[in-house]
């Protein structure tokens, strides 16, 4: 886990650099075609067989949200600190909770209901709407854990039809193209240094998805998660190192106060549907961006 918030820590970094040279909707497309050629011997070891899919229709959609929710999150790494967007960031667990009662038909008790409303006061507290502090670009952090959100809750109904391995591969394949439909618009042929950066951001975003499932395959979620609290500090060190941002007071406190509340509704559903369902829960958050 602490190797996977170092792939997601410069990230963001990256996201930036390349950002400098090529427009957020032509960096998204790299994104995605270099993680698919990054799969290519991948596939090849499958064989055709191995690449079957049987809810393609589903898979398309997981694929729209999860695009969109890319182009979300990538310009929340542009326009906000680090630091604000990563623990923004981590409010999508909180989303999901929200969307399993609304859409699946999950059953959320009374202590796990409070922990939703602590987690939104601390979304609240990074935000402080109305005052004259408010940054609307941080909305696009918001909006971009709605849609993975939405991602992980397809891809806790595909579970049931498809693998992982499956439901990651065809996200690739469709939303490449999809992705590069978008940045024909604002394209701009990339210097060889904004390759760079760009090949950088679908190596990173691979791996960094890969460590992150490979975590939770070894240890208990309860285990595994406070490591993945620590990117907020690698983030902060990183973005003072590169980018000279200190973050504010609020940013630590509600960072803090999100944290809290989805760690406790992680522990509750360990509780209360056991190790297992709750990795897959967990697992199924970063398979979808």
């Amino acid at each position: 886990m602490v190797l996977a918030g170092l792939f997601f820590t410069f990230l963001g970094v990256m996201i930036r650099m390349a950002n400098n040279e090529v427009h957020i909707l032509e960096i998204v497309f790299f994104r995605y075609l270099f993680s698919l050629l990054i799969m290519v011997p991948w596939v090849l070891r499958l064989g055709v067989g191995g690449l079957k899919a049987k809810n393609i229709p589903l898979l398309f959609t997981r694929s729209i949200s999860s695009y969109i929710a890319a182009i979300l999150w990538f310009a929340s790494m542009i326009y906000l600190p680090l630091a604000e967007a990563t623990a923004l960031g981590y409010t999508t667990p909180l989303f999901v909770t929200l969307g399993a009662v609304l859409f699946l038909n999950e059953i959320v008790g009374k202590q796990r209901w409070f922990a939703l409303g602590i987690g939104f006061i601390g979304i609240l507290v990074i935000l402080r709407p109305g005052s004259a502090t408010f940054a609307m670009p941080a909305l696009l952090a918001i909006g971009g854990a709605i849609f993975i959100a939405c991602s992980a809750l397809l891809v806790k109904i595909l579970n049931k039809t498809d693998t992982p391995d499956i439901i990651v591969l065809y996200m690739a394949i469709f939303s490449t193209p999809i992705s590069l439909i978008a940045a024909l618009f604002v394209w701009k042929t990339p210097s060889y240094e904004a390759l760079a950066w760009l090949f950088g951001i679908g190596l990173f975003s691979t791996f960094g998805h890969l460590a992150y499932t490979r975590s939770f395959a070894a240890a208990n979620a309860s285990v595994v998660l406070p490591y993945d609290y620590m990117r907020l500090l690698m983030v902060a060190a990183v973005g003072y190192g590169f980018f000279k941002e200190i973050p504010d007071i609020w940013t630590w406190v509600g960072g803090v106060i999100i944290i809290i509340s989805t760690f406790y509704i992680s522990r509750r559903d360990v509780i209360k549907f056991g190790t297992t369902d709750q990795k897959n829960k967990l697992q199924s958050i970063k398979v979808s961006t």
